[in-house]
């Protein structure tokens, strides 16, 4: 019931990695249509621009097989070359247009997705040899959509031939008596006519189905809240455990300023806000930010600095921009060394004067 409810609630959209999981799987929005439509124009591309030479070149090839086949061998090799020949010469004719028409069908799936490589679909899997998963992919709405579309298909296609065919049928009916040196160019005319209308519907008809497909896959990447959680929990952490560890990291950096509270030459502050305790030993080009805090933290470092007896300076502006700009264990800016250079000067004064 948890897992029906679950994806009944399935209302967000789908994240990147959701998407980049499905592609991986070879789960991509596909439509059929789409290469069809490649293929048939690329078919059609093929046909208008190598079907003369394609045509010349079998035509040499066999008119010279007929005005010889009187001096051609009878026996068994001899009619093995003559097939191995016959075939190298119908493919070199037909290579460039087989060709396109592969590229147009490679183009078909490229333009819908990128390069997908993938070996689950190649995994057995038991519904599909289940009669009871069968019937219900017969069934389903997925194919109630392909069967209303191939019936939309033949409509559209069965009324557009109609169309151009009926004001040809006189034509057409000469034909049988015409020489067939002169049929050819007519019937390649008539079926350019035709491939060109088919071309046209198809391409409506797979732009369509194609939307159509994407939405349905789109609505299937969708995720419920749970998922987005999970999702969530694995990618970036689980938000309590990252909590944890945050103030586990605070509480250790706290303690390691305390401990470092005791060596610093001065702490600066603001009296009710920000301390910055730093640490000046001969030899060193600046002096370092050995802690640093605001309001409680800031309270304590001043607590730790007089149990020690470390000098505190109070200099709210300076106090606050230390605080901004230097990170523990970090030397100080330049644009601060003379005004804490005065404070340290001061303070080794004060020292001296003690002893």
């Amino acid at each position: 019931m948890a897992e029906e409810q679950d994806e009944s609630d399935k209302s967000e959209d789908p994240t990147l990695k959701k998407l980049d999981d499905a592609l991986k799987r070879g789960d991509v929005a596909k439509s059929q249509e789409v290469p069809t439509w490649f293929v048939l124009s690329g078919a059609t591309l093929a046909l208008v621009a190598f079907s003369g030479a394609a045509g010349q070149g079998l035509k040499t090839s066999l008119a010279g097989l007929i005005a010889n086949a009187w001096r051609i061998p009878t026996d068994g090799a001899a009619l093995t070359r003559l097939a191995a020949r016959i075939g190298f010469e119908t493919v070199g004719a037909l290579a460039l247009p087989i060709l396109l028409i592969v590229l147009a069908a490679i183009g078909g799936h490229v333009v819908q997705h990128r390069f997908v490589w993938s070996s689950e679909g190649l995994k057995p899997k038991l519904n599909r040899i289940s009669p009871l998963a069968g019937l219900k992919r017969l069934f389903s709405k997925q194919a109630l959509v392909n069967f209303a579309k191939g019936l939309v298909k033949l409509g559209l296609l069965g009324t557009i031939m109609t169309l151009l065919l009926w004001p040809e049928r006189d034509r057409l009916e000469g034909l049988i008596a015409l020489d067939p040196a002169k049929l050819l160019p007519t019937v390649i005319a008539v079926t350019l006519k035709m491939l060109g209308a088919v071309i046209a519907v198809l391409a409506l008809i797979a732009a369509a189905d194609f939307l159509f497909q994407y939405r349905q896959w789109f609505e299937r990447q969708k995720m419920s809240m749970r998922e987005l959680k999970e999702e969530f929990k694995q990618t970036e952490g689980d938000p309590a455990v990252k909590g944890r560890i945050r103030r586990l990291r605070e509480e250790r950096m706290r303690k390691r300023m305390m401990a470092a509270v005791p060596e610093a030459s001065v702490v600066i502050t603001n009296p009710t806000h920000f301390a910055v305790a730093l640490k000046y030993e001969k030899g060193d080009n600046a002096p370092r930010c050995v802690a640093k805090g605001v309001d409680a933290i800031a309270l304590r470092i001043r607590e730790v600095a007089k149990e020690h007896a470390v000098p505190v300076v109070e200099n709210p502006p300076l106090a606050r921009a230390l605080h901004a700009t230097v990170d523990l264990d970090q030397e100080i800016p330049p644009e601060h060394y003379r005004a804490v250079a005065e404070i340290i000067g001061y303070v080794m004064k004060l020292r001296r004067a003690a002893r």
